[in-house]
């Protein structure tokens, strides 16, 4: 049993040895403690009794460790701090144990099933296909993707979706920006949209058609003509976006078109149910939804004057869609321009007569390049955008994977290009793959060495085909004694920990803190320690220690989709 959960259920016990009088008002807590001169995990137990039984914390947490006694093969000793904590020191033989659990699971140490096969869609980018994907565009595809992997690896079944706007002003306007340069490269006259596209992306779209179609689109009337270009230049751009994404690590389970949704007119069915609960009515000759009722600033239009659906209209078509294909909960992810379209989104939501935990609305930041300290404000090919590819081009998958995670999502992000770049222990990525390198290189070496140290290659080879049970017979791992590999193995087995709470937040930045504060605490004992020396048996129980720090860091590079090299 793990050490957490051990704790947690010696603890829900001595409550009720105790017949203290808290029934379901007290959740029994154990974490990890933020400091390991107060040991390794600590619970506030007492401190959130004491207003109950009108005692003080430190009387209470006497009485809880009062005649209790505690595996010792878990936990070695306890202690009461500060105003009632109760903190818990592990056993050196519980940590080694872990070495082999780790080696056991392999590439599926991490997983749990908190989600309990829940399914669960996370819809990410979704970027208008009227051009290139832009740098927030990769945050959020990187985000997007890390967090499903996460879902899928704590037990829920997580998809990911892209939601094409392939209907609507934004394709007419694309349709009319390439017509019109088209046209101009023709050498005709064509008026250039107020509110167009700007972007040398469009005359390059223009000079593709020209290529593959020829003048044919010139014998057709400016509105034919501007539409068949629009349907055109939208599939490219769409192409263009799903190859650049795939590149990037990331594949959607659905590509959703808005087109289709508004052919099946799936909107007609949210109209006739809000008409049935009575939430909706017409003033002004609009037809309007009560979203105020359901905590919105006021009330939304969901058909205009004119007799057209507005946006948010097949918006809620669309979410209604996903819960109909049988999602539980549902995840967007959206720019930072869209955050006043929250609270009219969850209003439609309850009014569907879905629970709120049914659905989560997480901004994405915006992204500020630099380079030499200076902020990059234009791209070469694109006007006003930075492109996603521009920079994936230039700093490479795996550093802009590992930049994109390192900041709380609610956070701009700062995104230093030369840093990405760098080939040291300064950029954090590197560092972190350094430490995977190094410990395959150590591995290496004792596959080198084993000619002289009897028995030493089996070990290297199980370890790597996890036959771990016959490799307990020839490792001592007692002889893992020093402070660093404790700490190292401390480290290690808080990558489940990790995952989980990762999961509950939606906080990925927190997996790449956890790689680097691991990777650190590796390349400490490394500098400390020789793993392969003339001592055989000590050799054995560090190829086995640094076998499975093999495992977690290949494990959580992998979620992030970001490689873990075997040689730098």
């Amino acid at each position: 049993m793990k050490a957490v959960e051990y704790l947690k259920q010696v603890l829900t016990e001595r409550l009720k040895q105790l017949d203290w009088p808290v029934d379901d008002q007290v959740e029994v807590e154990v974490e990890k403690t933020r400091d390991a001169r107060f040991g390794d995990l600590a619970t506030n137990l007492a401190m959130n009794l004491a207003s109950l039984l009108k005692q003080s914390p430190r009387q209470i947490a006497d009485q809880i460790l009062a005649g209790l006694s505690f595996d010792s093969n878990i936990i070695e000793r306890t202690e009461i701090a500060g105003a009632g904590f109760i903190n818990f020191f592990l056993s050196p033989e519980y940590l080694r144990n872990e070495i082999i659990e780790i080696l056991q699971a392999g590439t599926e140490f991490g997983r749990s099933n908190i989600g309990k096969g829940k399914k669960l869609q996370v819809e990410f980018v979704s970027a208008n296909p009227t051009g290139p994907l832009n740098v927030v565009s990769a945050r959020a595809a990187t985000i997007g993707d890390v967090m499903v992997n996460i879902f899928n690896t704590v037990g829920f079944d997580a998809k990911r979706e892209y939601y094409v706007n392939d209907a609507g002003r934004q394709v007419q306007l694309l349709g009319e920006s390439v017509g019109s340069r088209y046209c101009q490269l023709l050498g005709i006259e064509e008026p250039f949209p107020e509110e167009g596209y700007y972007g040398e992306y469009v005359v390059e779209l223009a000079k593709e058609i020209l290529n593959q179609y020829g003048k044919q689109f010139t014998q057709l009337d400016r509105g034919t003509r501007n539409q068949k270009l629009a349907t055109i230049a939208l599939e490219k751009i769409l192409r263009s976006q799903k190859e650049q994404l795939e590149q990037f690590g990331v594949y959607y389970d659905v590509w959703f078109r808005e087109s289709e949704l508004r052919r099946n007119k799936a909107e007609q069915q949210v109209l006739r149910y809000f008409a049935e609960k009575n939430l909706t009515y017409e003033k002004d000759g609009a037809l309007w939804f009560k979203s105020s009722q359901f905590g919105d600033e006021k009330d939304r239009v969901l058909i205009t004057k004119h007799g057209e659906l507005t946006y948010f209209a097949v918006d809620i078509a669309y979410h209604k869609n996903k819960y109909d294909r049988g999602f539980e909960i549902v995840y967007d992810l959206w720019g930072p321009d869209h955050h006043g379209y929250i609270a009219r989104m969850r209003a439609a939501i309850l009014a569907l007569g879905l629970p709120r935990e049914a659905f989560e609305v997480k901004i994405i930041q915006q992204v500020n390049l630099l380079r030499d300290g200076e902020v990059i404000k234009m791209s070469k090919r694109a006007g006003q955008i930075v492109e996603m590819a521009e920079l994936i081009d230039e700093v490479g998958v795996d550093a802009a994977r590992f930049f994109f995670l390192m900041r709380r999502i609610s956070a701009p992000l700062d995104f230093d290009i030369e840093l990405a770049k760098k080939q040291s222990e300064d950029n954090p990525v590197y560092y972190v793959q350094y430490a995977h390198a190094r410990i395959c290189n150590i591995l290496k070496f004792a596959t080198q060495r084993a000619t002289n140290v009897e028995d030493l290659l089996p070990v290297v080879e199980q370890v790597s085909q996890k036959s771990v049970s016959k490799l307990l017979n020839r490792v001592n791992l007692k002889l893992l004694q020093a402070p660093e590999e404790l700490e190292l193995i401390k480290n290690m087995i808080e990558y489940p920990n990790c995952l989980i709470q990762i999961a509950r937040s939606f906080e990925p930045h927190l997996l790449t803190q956890y790689l680097q504060n691991l990777a650190g605490v590796f390349h400490k004992f490394y500098h400390n320690h020789r793993v392969v020396t003339d001592d055989v048996e000590l050799t054995k129980a560090r190829l086995c220690l640094v076998a499975a720090a093999r495992i977690v860091f290949a494990n959580g590079l992998r979620i992030m989709g970001v490689s873990a090299p075997k040689e730098m």
